[in-house]
């Protein structure tokens, strides 16, 4: 199978046609002030996964990604209601590997797995109102066919009876990182980019990211474009525990292109402060340094063998193991210790790794209100 990189590189020398184009009609915060991100370890109403592996992305690999989803999709379905979007073809495939404990199948049309970054972002009020907004998905600054995903913040939103804000903006829940309480961490390599936001100063992305995820700082880490389909999603980078607590990725490997950016981060996060003004604690967790040798991994330099890529839902978090058993081993006792209460799961998720993502690209959450 071609690494995720490689396919977005083939699909383009073919030239993928319509729906790559930027949706119309954009606008500003009607209601600026008003809405705010909660942290995603608040309580959830449910949590979406995206059943869209396909053959003409994935090839040989497609039955172990959808496998890998259905893993992911019965852990979350054990704590908190979950909705799987699937192809009408595809749907008695997805209630075999999903299951139908505590979840919700829903039709549609879909390009591929990473509910993360094309389902809506919800933002909440003071008085409980529920809104989506939506960061006009598309396909990483155009690498990869995208017309049916762009679609569907939308289709989310309604199925939440959220009101629907489309953003000025073009980005992915992948790029944004929230404490909840007026702190966000982005990189400069996925938001500020003219793939997707030409044109576009770095004061006028924070203003507008501000504007729709209510927050009063954003601490901007380099992140590093070209490398991977995303230009450096934050969500492999740093996580907010909870308000001035940080857990950071750092890479040890001096061959990989993140050894020096994850240092670069590290230096940043340690000297920052959020909205409070209070110094971030900041916890560090590395990549396993000895895996499982398959087929996913071997030769494929856009495995994502990362921890940090974990999904916090209600009562537990969802994390991925890789096989080192003592790598595998310290990222579950920190994250039991960084989320006293809740059931620490790990699965394998090879088969997603191999396309560059992890646990939280390919899930995505509704707050509570």
């Amino acid at each position: 199978m071609p690494s995720r990189r490689t396919f977005l590189q083939l699909s383009l020398a073919a030239g993928l046609g319509a729906g790559l184009g930027l949706p119309l009609g954009l606008a500003r915060a009607a209601e600026p002030g008003r809405w705010f991100m909660p942290d995603e370890g608040e309580e959830q109403q449910r949590a979406f996964i995206a059943f869209g592996a396909q053959d003409a992305i994935w090839e040989d690999f497609t039955a172990d990604v959808q496998a890998a989803l259905g893993r992911i999709a019965q852990a979350i379905a054990r704590f908190q209601p979950l909705t799987v979007f699937c192809r009408a073809s595809e749907r008695a495939l997805a209630e075999k590997h999903c299951g139908s404990r505590n979840t919700q199948f829903v039709e549609c049309n879909l390009d591929d797995i990473w509910m993360r970054d094309i389902g809506a972002n919800f933002v909440v009020d003071d008085d409980g109102a529920l809104a989506a907004v939506d960061f006009n998905f598309n396909g990483w600054g155009n690498k990869q066919r995208h017309r049916n995903d762009a679609q569907l913040a939308r289709r989310v939103a309604s199925l939440a009876s959220a009101s629907y804000q489309r953003s000025e903006l073009v980005g992915e829940g992948g790029a944004i990182e929230v404490d909840g309480h007026g702190t966000g961490i982005m990189t400069e390599s996925s938001w500020i980019n003219s793939n997707r936001n030409p044109g576009w100063s770095k004061a006028e992305v924070e203003a507008e990211l501000k504007e729709r995820l209510g927050l009063s700082k954003i601490i901007w880490l380099p992140g590093i474009a070209g490398e991977d389909i995303t230009d450096g999603h934050v969500d492999f980078y740093a996580r907010f525990v909870r308000p001035g607590v940080v857990i950071a990725n750092l890479d040890t490997d001096p061959q990989s292109y993140d050894h020096a950016v994850t240092r670069s981060h590290l230096e940043i996060l340690k000297k920052a402060t959020d909205a409070e003004g209070r110094p971030l604690k900041v916890h560090v967790v590395s990549p396993p340094t000895r895996g499982r040798h398959n087929r996913f991994s071997q030769g494929n330099e856009d495995f994502a063998a990362g921890y940090i890529n974990y999904f916090v839902i209600n009562g537990a978090i969802i994390a991925p193991q890789f096989g080192d058993a003592l790598a595998d081993e310290k990222a579950r006792a920190l994250l039991a210790v960084l989320y006293p209460g809740r059931e620490i799961v790990q699965l394998d998720i090879d088969a997603i790794a191999a396309g560059g993502g992890g646990i939280h690209c390919v899930t995505h959450q509704c707050p509570a209100v």
